[in-house]
């Protein structure tokens, strides 16, 4: 799809149109394909490469701008780039419904590979395959919240397994070293944030270190320690 706006003759190519109503009105945004998904999952964090355009329409298609009267009334600002931020993060997504169900296919075996990855079964110690997990998903009736990351919903479907099957979250397994004048009191603080110690090796205090080798429970965010 291809869009003149009348003001400045800018044309748009591959469009996707965020909406949202407020205050009575409804504004629109003029985003990139495959972009605005990217941007609410957090792996995309330039807001030039989502927005085609800082500017609030009323009518993407016919390059209808919104009134900044409106938009100080509607969102308390004219700040366009902030506004657009707002819609973007919660507005929705004007896609046909081939589309939106293709998303919603994707989105659902992404939340399952994230169970995947980072799940095991604690009988076996053995990690579960996608596809089963997304046919657990099937049984609990999970549904895909198009506007929520797949990670925050990827440990929503973890916590809603557990009451259907055996299901534990995967064990990290960390190498750490530690100065030697820190050890003794490093030591008492790492111990209660592990699940096991495999070893702890003080041979190396001569040369200025304590490694503790440890198993860890997975947790969110665990990848930026």
């Amino acid at each position: 799809m291809s869009i003149f706006t009348p003001t400045n003759q800018i044309r748009l190519t591959n469009v996707a149109v965020v909406r949202m109503k407020k205050g009575g009105k409804r504004f629109e945004i003029a985003c990139y394909k495959n972009k605005v998904m990217s941007w609410r999952s957090g792996a995309e964090k330039d807001l030039d490469e989502v927005l085609q355009t800082h500017s609030v329409f009323v009518n993407v298609s016919k390059g209808q701008m919104a009134k900044k009267d409106d938009l100080v009334k509607a969102f308390g600002t004219g700040d366009q780039t902030e506004i657009c931020k707002q819609i973007l993060s919660k507005g929705e997504l004007q896609v046909s419904d081939k589309e939106r169900q293709s998303q919603l296919e994707a989105m659902f075996r992404d939340i399952a590979t994230i169970v995947a990855e980072k799940c095991v079964n604690p009988n076996t110690k053995r990690p579960y395959t996608v596809s089963l997990i997304e046919r657990a998903m099937k049984d609990i009736h999970y549904s895909v919240k198009p506007n929520k990351s797949t990670k925050q919903q990827a440990l929503e479907v973890i916590r809603q397994l557990k009451e259907t099957m055996e299901i534990q979250r995967a064990h990290m397994r960390l190498r750490l070293e530690v100065p030697a004048k820190e050890a003794k009191r490093l030591r008492e603080k790492l111990k209660p944030l592990l699940q096991v110690v495999e070893s702890e090796d003080a041979a190396d205090l001569s040369r200025g270190s304590l490694e503790v080798l440890s198993l860890k429970d997975v947790e969110e965010g665990d990848e930026k320690l």
